[in-house]
């Protein structure tokens, strides 16, 4: 006999594919009406156009349909009310309702890493995006924040696409290859330039870390712009206590710029974490010959005068810019490759040092899913 009670058993396996927590949790379980072998679920979901309404209503019938005795399944959607969607919101951010909140705030079990670099063009954000890739097919939590308003790129590369669903002066951000991702790039075309000076760069800041939603991480990476500007201060008065991870290459030049972003942590309360030296060397397919096309030792020299490790040297590859461009990073596209095995060997150095992993060795799925791109 179909009973209300094993349809609700059967339900908490349904989570909401925005905020990533049980239907039945969050509120967003209305009611439950059997009659014989017919079965409506009332849900409520947070706005009337939500994206992934036709998810939720897969998800709850795959879970109740076969349970033995149901002929029938209906789904029945209707959109919280501006009360319950304000008890949503505070319980999200871990308080009753009416309860004053931080408008920034993260456990001290979330690793919080700034990856930056002194110049542009080093690899910075195909960097930060193949790291959280592999953090989280080890079954990590991550979410990236992409703090470049001006050069905006991780959507790209990690192929994503859509607008971020907001209420209540809440934004629930969008998920790549299992990834939470927030970047300017899901609110202006690609093509539309960003002319904004030091305030509007610290509210759009401001609002990343503290208007949108990103649960329970143990990582947030940082994607900053090139240098020490109006964005890197910004972020380092909103995270006291954040690591920063420097990237940049073998050349003499970006390893002195590099440095100057690195001691740029130690002024502002941050945490210099390690160096990862992007473009070490060039093998060719060919013949196999080595060439160091942007010399040699710049990463080296980096760690040695931040006092870090050097925990990865990432060799160039064609294949590391087409997973860029392609929106699929070379940490899946091609994970035997000598750049994703440097980049899984980052990957575990960043989770060592934070100690949210201790010694175990990171592996990458080939097959990230298709949902991804759902969006």
């Amino acid at each position: 006999m179909v009973t209300e009670e094993r349809i609700r058993d059967a339900l908490r396996s349904v989570m909401d594919p925005e905020i990533g927590r049980p239907i039945e949790d969050i509120g967003m379980l209305q009611g439950i009406d059997v009659d014989g072998g017919s079965v409506t679920v009332r849900v409520l979901i947070t706005i009337e156009g939500c994206p992934l309404k036709d998810r939720i209503t897969q998800d709850v019938t795959a879970a109740v349909q076969p349970i033995e005795g149901v002929d029938a399944v209906n789904v029945a959607l209707s959109p919280m009310s501006p009360e319950q969607r304000e008890a949503l919101v505070h319980q999200l951010r871990g308080g009753s309702a009416g309860a004053p909140q931080p408008r920034i705030s993260f456990p001290e079990s979330t690793a919080v890493i700034a990856v930056a670099s002194g110049k542009g063009g080093v690899g910075k954000s195909s960097v930060t995006v193949n790291l959280a890739v592999a953090l989280s097919a080890e079954g990590q939590r991550v979410g990236v924040l992409d703090a470049d308003v001006w050069g905006f790129s991780v959507p790209r590369m990690l192929g994503v696409t859509g607008k971020p669903v907001g209420f209540n002066d809440m934004i629930l951000p969008l998920e790549s290859y299992g990834v939470k991702v927030i970047s300017m790039g899901f609110f202006v075309p690609e093509e539309t330039p960003v002319i904004w000076r030091g305030p509007m760069l610290h509210k759009a800041i401001e609002q990343f870390l503290g208007d949108v939603y990103w649960g329970d991480l143990d990582f947030l990476l940082c994607d900053l712009p090139p240098g020490t500007g109006d964005v890197s201060i910004s972020l380092a008065s909103f995270l006291p206590g954040a690591s920063m991870l420097v990237v940049t290459t073998p050349q003499q030049a970006a390893r002195k710029v590099a440095e100057r972003a690195g001691k740029m942590a130690e002024r502002t309360n941050m945490r210099p974490l390690g160096v990862i030296e992007n473009m070490s060397h060039y093998v060719c397919p060919h013949c196999g010959a080595r060439e160091d096309i942007f010399g040699t030792g710049g990463g080296q020299e980096a760690s040695d005068t931040l006092g870090v490790p050097l925990m990865a040297q990432v060799p160039l590859m064609p294949a590391v810019r087409a997973g860029g461009d392609s929106g699929t990073p070379v940490v899946v596209s091609g994970p035997d490759s000598a750049a994703s095995i440097a980049l899984l060997e980052g990957a575990h150095a960043v989770a060592r040092a934070t100690k949210t992993r201790v010694g175990k060795p990171l592996t990458v799925l080939t097959a990230p899913g298709s949902a991804a791109h759902a969006h």
